[in-house]
C-alpha cells in the first residue's frame, strides 16, 4: 500500500466500469459524480479547479506536486471551484509561497470541493488515454466507509456530457462592466486607463484572465449572459463582440447562441472573436458541426501550428470537444491545427474580421506565444473605426 495512505483509506474513486482506487481524502467530505479527465499542467492548479469550463468534470492532475504552492486570490478564475473534485498522486504538503493566502486542502474544505490523493495517476491517465473519459463517483469520508457498489451504480447513471448545457450554470446572472488588466510586477492588477474600443463579452463561463487580456488590449468590457439575444448584443453599440470560453456540449449551448451570433452577424459587420466555447459556438454559427473527443484536451503544453504563419505555438487547452474541420463550409478557413492530433484548433472567414481559436491565449504557456490573438481582434475594431 502507498505510503501516502492511511492505515484505512478514507476516499475512493469508483468508475463505471468497475475499477475502483482507493485513498486517502481531503477538502470536503461527501460525494460526487462527474466526467473524469486528466490535465497534463506542471502549475496551475488553482486556476484550472476555478476554471468555469471543467463543470461537470473531475479533473486528474498527472503532475505530482499540487498544492505546494498553496492557494492565492488573486488566481481564482472565477469567484469558486467549479470542477467537482480533485484527483492527484501526492497528498498536499504545507505550501511553499510568498503569495499564499491559504492551504489548498483547507480551501477545497471551505469551498464544497471533494479531492482524493495517493492515487496511482499514472495508470488512471493510461486508462482514460485508452478507454476515453470516463464517468466516476468520488467519495470522501473520514471514517472510511464506503458504499462500493452503490458508487459504481452511481457512475453509471450519470448521464454524461454529450447534450449538455452547462453554460447556463456557469453564466452570469447580470450584465456588468469590467476594467481590470493583466497582473504585473509590482503592481498587480491594473486598469485599463483610455480604452479604445467598446466590446460585448458574452459569459459562457469566462475566466477573468481573459477579460483582464481584452482589457489590457484596450477595451471597455461590458459582459454580458450567454441567454443574451442579438439585440441586446447591438442594443450596446459594440465595437466587436467576444464569445467566451465554457463547459458542455456546444451543440447544446448552440440552441440559443447561435441564434444571437448570426443575429448580430446579419444586422451588423462587426469583428467577432471566440475562444474555446466560443471558438466552437462560432463555428455551429456559420455551419460547421462539432464532435466528442475520446479524452479531450488539458493541458498547458499542447503545440498548435498557425498555417498562416508557419508558426508554432505552446498553448494551454482545455475542451472535451472539437470542432470537425472536414465540416466547415466555404468561406471559413481553418487556421490552427494540433500537431498532437490534427484536431482543429482556429478558424477565420475568409472576407469578415470574424475568427476564433480553441485554445486559451490568456493562460500564458508559451509565456505570451498567443497573445497577439487579442491585439488582432483590437486591430479588427481599429480598422473598421
Amino acid at each position: 500500500m502507498p505510503h501516502t495512505y492511511q492505515a484505512k483509506p478514507t476516499a475512493c474513486l469508483a468508475l463505471a466500469n468497475g475499477t475502483i482506487f482507493m485513498g486517502k481524502g481531503f477538502g470536503a467530505t461527501g460525494e460526487t459524480v462527474a466526467e473524469l479527465c486528466f490535465n497534463t499542467a506542471m502549475t496551475g492548479y488553482q486556476e484550472i479547479m476555478t476554471d468555469p469550463s471543467y463543470a461537470g468534470q473531475i479533473v486528474t492532475f498527472t503532475f505530482p506536486h499540487i498544492g505546494n504552492t498553496g492557494i492565492t486570490p488573486e488566481d481564482d478564475e472565477t469567484a469558486d471551484p467549479v470542477a467537482n473534485g480533485m484527483v492527484v498522486r501526492w497528498n498536499p504538503t504545507e505550501s511553499s509561497n510568498w503569495r499564499a493566502a491559504s492551504e489548498l486542502s483547507d480551501w477545497l474544505a471551505a469551498r464544497g470541493r471533494i479531492a482524493i490523493g495517493g492515487i496511482d495517476t499514472r495508470r488512471l491517465t493510461r486508462a482514460i488515454r485508452a478507454q476515453g473519459a470516463p464517468h466516476a463517483a468520488l467519495a470522501h469520508d473520514p471514517e472510511g466507509n464506503f458504499d462500493i457498489e452503490a458508487l459504481v451504480a452511481k457512475a453509471r447513471e450519470f448521464p454524461g456530457l454529450v447534450g449538455l448545457d452547462l453554460a447556463k450554470d456557469v453564466t452570469c446572472a447580470q450584465s456588468y462592466r469590467w476594467n481590470e488588466t493583466r497582473w504585473a510586477w509590482p503592481e498587480g492588477f491594473g486598469t485599463v486607463k483610455e480604452p479604445k474600443h467598446k466590446v460585448v463579452a458574452i459569459d459562457y463561463g469566462a475566466k477573468r484572465n481573459i477579460l483582464r487580456c481584452l482589457a489590457s488590449a484596450g477595451c471597455d468590457v461590458t459582459v454580458l449572459p450567454a441567454s443574451a439575444t442579438a439585440d441586446e448584443v447591438l442594443a450596446h453599440n459594440p465595437d466587436g463582440v467576444f464569445l467566451s470560453n465554457g463547459p458542455g456540449d456546444p451543440a447544446a449551448t448552440g440552441a440559443y447562441a447561435v441564434p444571437m451570433i448570426q443575429g448580430v452577424m446579419e444586422k451588423s459587420d462587426l469583428p467577432i472573436f471566440g475562444i474555446c466555447l466560443g471558438h466552437q459556438m462560432l463555428a455551429l454559427a456559420l455551419g460547421a458541426k462539432t464532435v466528442k473527443m475520446n479524452h479531450g484536451h488539458h493541458g498547458a503544453n499542447h503545440p498548435v501550428k498557425d498555417h498562416e504563419t508557419g508558426k508554432v505555438e505552446i498553448t494551454s487547452m482545455n475542451h472535451g470537444f472539437a470542432v470537425d474541420s472536414q465540416s466547415l463550409p466555404e468561406g471559413v478557413m481553418e487556421t490552427h491545427v494540433s500537431l498532437f492530433d490534427g484536431s482543429n484548433c482556429g478558424i477565420r472567414m475568409k472576407d469578415r474580421p470574424v475568427f476564433s481559436v480553441q485554445h486559451h491565449p490568456e493562460a500564458s504557456p508559451g509565456p505570451q506565444d498567443s497573445f497577439y490573438l487579442f491585439e488582432r481582434f483590437a486591430a479588427s475594431m481599429d480598422a473598421r473605426s
